[in-house]
């Protein structure tokens, strides 16, 4: 007699979503932290991407593809905190210009003067470029893997990371 109910079914999905965050949580809040500029709302992007992925276990024909899923999930709660983002200001002030987000306390002081103003300037950049840059250098993703998260051609990968990487430098070259 098999004896799989929902409770064996619900522990399997807990150690497999557990395992998972215990071996990527880190590097994907790491990512969100990234992508939304500071601890608290990455924390909670990882942790709704997490959820999610718990609520619909049952779903997953291949836990192998469950952290391509997390990263995809990230990816989007991102883009879905910057759509808030924006229609706050829009509310707020129309015509005030925003700086961009501002990095917790806690990781400005875990982190060196130079590492917050190469973060500040990756915040600058266009959505895209800054999706591209922390998939490719952040998560180490290959330009194949990083097309197949964003839905785009591995060309566009490319090229996207290259104009990134050349508004980058241009902005330390002038502020040398």
């Amino acid at each position: 007699m098999n004896m799989t109910g929902p409770a064996q079914s619900d522990t399997v999905a807990a150690d497999a979503v557990g395992d998972l965050y215990r071996a990527h949580g880190l590097g994907l809040i790491r990512f969100a932290l990234m992508l939304v500029g500071d601890q608290c709302t990455a924390e909670d992007v990882v942790q709704e991407a997490f959820l999610a992925l718990y609520r619909g276990w049952d779903r997953v024909e291949d836990p192998g593809s469950a952290l391509g899923y997390l990263r995809a999930a990230v990816l989007n709660g991102a883009r879905s905190v910057h759509r808030g983002r924006r229609r706050s200001r829009a509310r707020l002030l129309r015509s005030v210009q925003h700086a961009p987000p501002v990095w917790s306390a806690e990781s400005a002081v875990m982190e060196r003067a130079d590492r917050r103003a190469v973060l500040a300037a990756v915040a600058r950049l266009p959505r895209r470029q800054r999706e591209v840059l922390a998939l490719r250098y952040y998560l180490d993703l290959s330009e194949q893997e990083i097309a197949g998260i964003l839905g785009v051609a591995r060309g566009t990968v490319s090229s996207t990371a290259a104009r990134a990487l050349s508004v980058l430098v241009r902005q330390f070259e002038e502020e040398q």
